[in-house]
This record gives structure tokens, sequence and C-alpha cells, in this order.
């Protein structure tokens, strides 16, 4: 199994959830992140005072998915998420170890 966390632009979190959707995947955590990389800031005017921005609002997804879906959902995502302009976001992969179904005790995949 992996964990997929994938950072995004606010306004695409509904294309990628519905290319997700059409994969078959049912379940995502939708978090409300800021933060900052290559794009790093801009300057706004508050007031007559200009300000920096040091950090961007961005949706952060997070997914654990089986290891045979991993291509399908990374794909749908890059796809579902690319605008072409710089602060797309990015997506990381990462295995995970275990996942257990609180409500029936489910384990591994069987908990997904």
């Amino acid at each position: 199994m992996k964990k997929i966390d994938a950072i995004i632009k606010p306004f695409k979190l509904d294309e990628v959830k519905e290319a997700l959707n059409e994969i078959g995947i049912q379940g995502i955590t939708v978090s409300e992140v800021k933060g900052f990389g290559r794009q790093k800031g801009h300057t706004e005017l508050y007031r007559g005072a200009e300000y920096v921005v040091d950090f961007i609002p961005k949706i952060k997804l997070e997914i654990i998915v089986s290891d045979d879906m991993l291509p399908k959902v990374v794909e749908a995502i890059e796809k579902a998420a690319k605008t072409g302009r710089i602060g797309d976001g990015k997506i990381f992969v990462t295995p995970v170890e275990a996942v257990v179904r609180i409500r029936t005790g489910e384990t591994g995949e069987e908990a997904l």
C-alpha cells in the first residue's frame, strides 16, 4: 500500500476529485494548507500599505491506495491538477505499513 500526498491549487480540487471518482477512488482526506516553493510569494496592497504574502493557499489531498492502483491515481491527479503555470503543486508517494479500520477491525487492503 502507498500513501499519496498531493498539494494542488484550490480551484483544481473539484476536477481532481472527479478524476479520482472516475477511476474508483472512494476515500480522500482534504486539508486547506499554506506554503511556498519556487512560486515564493507575492506583494499585495492593503489600505495603502504594501506587504508580502509569503504563504500561498493550497489544498492537500491524502489518499491511501493499493500498489496496483498507484500509477492510475498519480496520473489522474497530475492530469486534473495541471495548469502549466508555476505553483501547480507536487505529488509525494510513501509506503504504508499498516491500515486498520476502527469500526470493523479489518486490516491491510481490506480496510481501504
